[in-house]
């Protein structure tokens, strides 16, 4: 027999499946419809003594009347009900929503016989059984039909469509044949329809799972034994219908046992499912064709999406006996209908190149053909009948305008109906390509190159629906390209490669300027591109691409075009080849985007150097604006040109206010006097200290040089003024000059100290003799006592000033800040009498010791004591507070005077060198430097101390300074008591 009528027969016998599996659902859904199956809502199962209540749902009808888990069902309606067949047969007797008196024992809490068990009479009123999931399940049968017919009338030819056909016919009576119990022979070949499909439509599943990829194995040995272990597939199935006819026939029809065999059933269906989803993802992984691939991809998507929610959700809790939701069951039943909708994706195989567009113009011709046939008739028609009636003297000629109208009239109704098929079938991928059209259109405006390129492989994936495309630029080099200078730039879908293999590409096949070259280069294959050398074989498999375009534009030089970029573009997302359609469309548009490309570039170009230059213009203005010195220009009419931030903030205005101003009208007149005293002489003229005077009254000292302004050519524009401010440095050379003479004057006092020594060593010696020898004398004893204090007092004060004096090295030691503080108010008493200040000391005798340079600290205590004598200069009950205390690992000294106080907008001044408030000092005071408290601050800091400050105007200031403490205390007070009014005090003070 030939394969032809192998297939007439073959499309009969699916006919006649077909037409009979529907006639009989239709059927079986007439008498569904029509009978309505009472139902009590709980399940029975046969016991020993009855029908025992194994699962009474809430709110069913047994639950409403109040029968609950475990009672034991004698009879209904006086009927003995030992089995659930005559329990549903007095329920069919009863009918819906009518009384059932159920006989019923329900046996004592905790015990395991009926002994001391309840009898009850229960009236239960039946209501129809909800059969609502059965609606669901032929909605998926209608599903698995019509696509099995669509793949089936579709694709005839194509691998495994008619297994496909079979599996979703076996589908479609699984699903709607729903056995109703009514005895009868339809009802019997129903039941036994399903029976036949459950264990038939599992195996198919599996069977079309691991024989999917038998048309691209090319072993036959394996492709024989992959049929051998298919035909195995269908055992269990044998099987299962054999467990159902051998249950009905022999064994004891129990309710129990019609589960048992139901949880078979299904868990053979979800198994069969299970591992046809794992099947289908080994073969993807495995899968070598890119065609297999694909279909395989959406297969075990399908799979997995079905099969999970159906078997978690539904197969596990119907087999472990679980409760579940029926809404929830009724959803994972639902879940199957995904299955015959990917399948039918992968199953109808990717299209050729020119199917589509082939079989829409046959469309067009023949509907073109058929109107014209059918205007040409008429016309005729209407002719002859004009012709007959009322022009009869035109004779054949009525006969040939005839004719040539419908030639005229071809032409326009064959493009009308060509535009209504495209639009019919194909509207996504037209309007596609109209938008497509207006993207060329208006790519030209596009300027930026990178946006350029992204929106070329953004739309073209839209628009033919390709899963892979690239922009190749090519890099120009002396004038000239080569192919081995186009780099892919941007692209779409080539994830496989990554961006260091991006840079190995050989793409030098891509030479479209040699003479001869194509249009463009279309690559069946591109793993096997035997023309063409290794490297670039390997590039061409890489890139996976199909086809190549050329963008080309006119030379810059001369006739001819040159290939400034080449898009490269795959297969379709069905995997389909481009049509000749869409390449003459996309050659069109290959024009357009070369010459958006050049543009983009040269945009690029210009922007580069624009940048550049402003980035030039940017950095001479940085180094104008940078520089520390006020820099202006003038031009040959002495009106200011530039004016920098330097001089913005020397002159308290912004270039806005002086730009184009004459020089006059904003530098002061003896500037101007000097600056035009030189104007007629060449050269540089520098004017050294000059005093210029400020719009706000204040004087600065500058260096002031004027230069020529001159071009390339040498020819003068103007001049420039460099104004180099230099009064601060002036200020310090004084100050170093002041600190060097008070040096002198310290190191003069040192000598003077020691000198005083001397005479106070033999005053003091003379006077303790005399005293010895006069110490009788009432009158002169007293006398020569206090001469001797006074001349110890002398020294310690001498001592003082030399130690203050003398050099301290850096070496650190252990300190009491009590003793330190104790002899630099001894070294200041006599100016602090003069002053009339009033200094009070609380010094905490439990004060722990610290590490420091004696020397260094007594100069920053020695500077705080002279600041507050300063500020207090003049003031009435002037007092001057010292205190001690201790902290947490910290020692504190507190120097609080009753001053004028500083100034807020000064006291985050104060630390910095030549800052001073004190440039006009008053009759008594004495200028200040502005390095005491600078030169304090450095010294704690070396100290890893701190230095605060507090002031109030019109109050005072205090300046406190922490040190960490070394963890030692004076030995001599160590154990000295501290009452609670001496700590009362000393925090009193501190505040």
């Amino acid at each position: 027999m030939n394969n032809a009528s192998q297939t007439r027969i073959l499309a009969v016998v699916l006919a006649v499946a077909t037409v009979a599996a529907c006639v009989l659902a239709a059927m079986n859904f007439d008498r569904e419809s029509g009978l309505d199956v009472p139902t009590d809502g709980i399940w029975w199962v046969e016991a020993a003594t009855g029908l025992r209540a194994e699962r009474v749902p809430v709110l069913s009808p047994g639950h409403r009347a109040g029968i609950r888990t475990g009672d034991i069902l004698l009879s209904v309606d006086d009927q003995p009900t030992p089995r659930v067949a005559p329990l549903v047969r007095e329920m069919f007797r009863s009918g819906i929503w009518a009384h059932a008196t159920y006989s019923i024992l329900r046996p004592v809490p905790q015990s395991i016989d009926l002994n001391g068990a309840t009898r009850l009479d229960i009236q239960v009123i039946l209501e129809p059984k909800d059969r609502s999931i059965n609606q669901g399940l032929r909605f998926i049968a209608l599903v698995y039909l019509c696509i099995g017919i669509y793949v089936l009338f579709r694709r005839w030819t194509a691998p495994k469509s008619v297994h496909f056909y079979v599996f979703c016919l076996a589908s479609f009576v699984l699903y709607s044949f729903r056995s109703t119990g009514e005895p009868g022979t339809f009802d019997w070949f129903i039941y036994w329809g399903n029976m036949a499909a459950q264990a038939l439509q599992p195996a198919l599943f599996l069977h079309f799972a691991v024989s999917f990829s038998d048309n691209f194995a090319s072993d036959q040995r394996n492709r024989l034994g992959r049929r051998i272990g298919c035909v195995l597939l269908y055992l269990p199935g044998v099987f299962l219908i054999a467990l159902q006819y051998t249950a009905i026939r022999f064994w004891s029809a129990t309710e129990v046992l019609l589960h048992r065999l139901d949880q078979i059933a299904l868990g053979y269906l979800a198994l069969y499912y299970v591992i046809a989803a794992v099947v289908f993802r080994f073969r993807y992984r495995w899968a070598e064709s890119a065609l297999e691939r694909q279909q395989l991809k959406w297969l075990t998507r399908g799979t997995l999406i079905a099969v999970t929610p159906f078997t978690l959700l539904y197969v596990i809790p119907y087999l472990a006996d679980w409760s579940v939701n029926s809404q929830i069951a009724k959803a994972a039943g639902l879940s199957l209908v995904v299955l015959p909708l990917t399948f039918s994706w992968a199953i109808v195989r990717y299209r050729l190149m020119d199917v589509d567009l082939i079989f829409k113009r046959g469309v067009t011709y023949t509907l073109a053909t058929a109107s014209l046939v059918g205007v040409y008739f008429g016309i005729i028609a209407l002719t002859g009948e004009i012709v007959h009636t009322r022009l009869s003297n035109l004779g054949v000629w009525g006969l040939l305008a005839a004719i040539i109208i419908a030639g005229i009239v071809f032409d326009p109704l064959k493009r009308a109906i060509q535009a209504r098929v495209d639009r019919v079938f194909d509207q996504k991928r037209f309007d596609y390509r109209e938008t497509l059209v207006e993207f060329g259109r208006g790519i030209n405006a596009q300027t930026d190159l990178r946006a350029l390129l992204d929106s070329i492989v953004e739309r073209l994936p839209q628009t033919l629906l390709v899963t892979r495309v690239a922009v190749f630029l090519a890099s120009e080099s002396e004038g000239s390209f080569t192919p081995r200078h186009f780099d892919l730039a941007a692209s779409h879908g080539l994830t496989n490669l990554h961006s260091a293999e991006l840079h190995s590409l050989d793409v030098r096949f891509l030479d479209f300027d040699r003479p001869g070259a194509n249009n463009h280069i279309f690559l069946e294959n591109p793993q096997q591109v035997l023309r063409l050398p290794e490297a670039q074989r390997q590039s061409a498999g890489r890139l996976d691409l199909n086809y190549y375009l050329p963008c080309r534009v006119a030379n810059r030089e001369g006739a001819g075009t040159r290939t400034v970029a080449v898009i490269g573009l795959g297969r379709t997302d069905d995997g389909d080849f481009l049509s000749s359609e869409d390449m003459e469309l996309l050659e069109s548009l290959a024009g357009y985007i070369g010459i958006a490309i050049q543009n983009a570039q040269l945009y690029r170009r210009l922007e580069q150097k624009i940048t550049e230059f402003e980035s030039l213009k940017e950095f001479h203005e940085n180094i104008v604006e940078s520089i520390n010195i006020g820099v202006f220009a003038v031009d040959l009419e002495d009106r200011i040109e530039s004016w920098n931030t330097q001089m913005e903030g020397m002159y308290s205005k912004s270039r806005t206010e002086v730009l184009r101003q004459p020089i006059s009208d904003v530098l002061p007149p003896d500037f101007v006097a000097r600056f035009n005293s030189v104007r007629d002489e060449h050269g540089t003229h520098t004017l050294y200290k000059f005093r210029l005077m400020l719009p706000n009254g204040n004087v600065r000292v500058a260096n002031i040089a004027i230069a020529p302004l001159v071009t390339r050519n040498f020819v003068a524009v103007g001049r420039i003024i460099l104004v180099d401010d230099i009064t601060d440095r002036i200020q310090l050379e004084a100050q170093l000059t002041q600190a060097e003479k008070l040096s002198s004057i310290g190191l003069l006092a040192a000598g003077v100290a020691h000198e005083v020594n001397t005479p106070l060593a033999v005053i003091s010696s003379y006077t303790q003799m005399l005293s010895k020898h006069m110490r009788d004398d009432e009158r002169l004893a007293p006398v020569l006592e206090k001469i001797t204090q006074q001349t110890f007092r002398a020294s310690e004060i001498v001592n003082g000033l030399l130690n203050f004096s003398r050099t301290s090295g850096a070496e650190f030691a252990s300190l009491n800040l009590n003793e330190l503080l104790r002899d630099t108010v001894t070294l200041l008493e006599h100016q602090f009498k003069t002053a009339q200040i009033r200094v009070e000391t609380n010094f905490d005798p439990h004060l722990a010791r610290i590490h420091g340079n004696q020397g260094k600290l007594q100069q920053v205590i020695l500077n705080l004591m002279l600041n507050a004598k300063d500020a207090m200069f003049g003031t009435t009950n002037a007092t001057l507070k010292i205190a001690t205390f201790n902290g947490a690992g910290r020692v504190m000294v507190r120097i609080q005077d009753s001053g004028n106080g500083i100034e807020k907008e000064h006291l985050h001044r104060i630390y910095d060198p030549f800052f001073t408030t004190k440039t006009k000092p008053q009759e008594g005071e004495h200028k200040g430097t502005g390095l005491g408290l600078a030169v304090s601050y450095g010294i704690m800091q070396e100290h890893a101390g701190k230095i605060h400050v507090e002031s109030e105007i019109g109050i005072g200031t205090a300046f406190q300074l922490e040190f960490p403490s070394s963890g030692t205390r004076p030995a001599a007070i160590a154990e000295t008591p501290r009452s609670e009014s001496e700590v009362a005090e000393r925090k009193a003070m501190h505040v």
